[in-house]
């Protein structure tokens, strides 16, 4: 409230780019730094080596499977659970377009405007998909609406990273393994990997560029920035509540899908802590409360029975520590 009401008064304008930011290379840099840099670069050329033709594969992949034959129950459900990648996608499409533009160093606009290509081919290639389906563009549910208005309207590149790269693509990679993994439709299933291979260099955008970002914000900013993120932790789990029946139907179970959802994303975060050169407190803090919400909301055996008896529950598995899902966001 305080904060909100001083920005009305003085205004906060985001700092002014260049046009041609001649002093893109005076950066003195750590070794660390320089190691991120080589990193985010390398991005950028595996993208280009890596780039493959959307609309060629989805074709083969529908010839060699004679089309997608699937009952009407299953071709809805695909539909509400992939409505949401695809525009997810091009949330993604606009802000690492925005990204590549406003980010200084040259390693991370690279790594950003890779992104962008990916997302393009991306976004039009789940629309094709999704035609096939008879899937007709709408609005999405409520609180997955809201998720990516929040990215796409954050109000500083550190919240955009943090929400696109270190958060919604790890839920879109759990998403895609374990549709995959159901083995629900063929020419998806072998269309996926494909999205895996990028979407996993995505999140490495953020694991070695956000340091940066983070060593030079204030406490105040700091505060906002996890204050939004947990918002943002929020929406996924009211997002969840949305896609529950559809992802039932897939034959996929909503915990599971939170569970290795969170275990992506930490794996994300802890990885970017590092590289800031501690464990950030903030993220057990947060795993605690996302293990809190994922045990008390969808509980092993279902959620049966009495609700003070499963918040103790859950309570008490979060005080033991809950094991996280072994997993990976590595690229295959």
């Amino acid at each position: 409230m305080i904060r909100n009401t001083l920005r009305k008064l003085v205004g906060r304008r985001r700092p002014v780019v260049p046009l041609v930011p001649y002093d893109m290379f005076d950066e003195i840099r750590t070794f660390k730094d320089v190691d991120s840099a080589k990193r985010l670069e390398r991005i950028y050329h595996v993208g280009q080596n890596k780039a493959w033709a959307g609309k060629d594969v989805l074709q083969g992949l529908v010839a060699k499977h004679g089309g997608i034959h699937l009952p009407e129950e299953k071709q809805q459900a695909l539909s509400r659970v992939f409505a949401v990648i695809l525009w997810g996608e091009l949330a993604a499409w606009k802000v690492s377009a925005q990204l590549a533009v406003e980010l200084t160093p040259l390693e991370a606009k690279l790594a950003a405007t890779s992104q962008a290509h990916d997302e393009a081919r991306h976004f039009y290639v789940m629309h094709d998909y999704l035609e096939l389906l008879g899937y007709q563009p709408g609005e999405l549910p409520p609180a997955a609406r809201a998720t990516l208005q929040g990215v796409l309207s954050a109000d500083t590149l550190a919240k955009k990273l943090v929400g696109m790269q270190l958060m919604v693509e790890p839920i879109a990679l759990t998403i895609f393994q374990l549709i995959r993994e159901s083995r629900v439709e063929p020419v998806l299933m072998e269309l996926l990997p494909y999205y895996e291979r990028d979407e996993a260099r995505h999140v490495a955008l953020g694991i070695n560029h956000l340091p940066a970002m983070l060593r030079g914000m204030g406490p105040l900013d700091a505060f906002e920035l996890w204050a939004w993120q947990l918002k943002m932790f929020e929406l996924e789990i009211a997002g969840m509540r949305e896609l529950g029946p559809a992802f039932r139907v897939l034959g996929v179970s909503e915990r599971d899908v939170l569970r290795l959802g969170m275990a992506k994303q930490l794996i994300a975060f802890r990885a970017m802590a590092r590289e800031i050169g501690h464990e950030a407190v903030a993220i057990e803090l947060f795993k605690r409360l996302y293990d809190f919400r994922i045990e008390f909301g969808w509980p092993e055996g279902g959620e049966d029975g009495d609700r003070l008896q499963r918040l103790l529950s859950a309570m008490l598995k979060v005080v033991d520590g809950v094991k996280p899902v072994d997993t990976t966001i590595e690229a295959a």
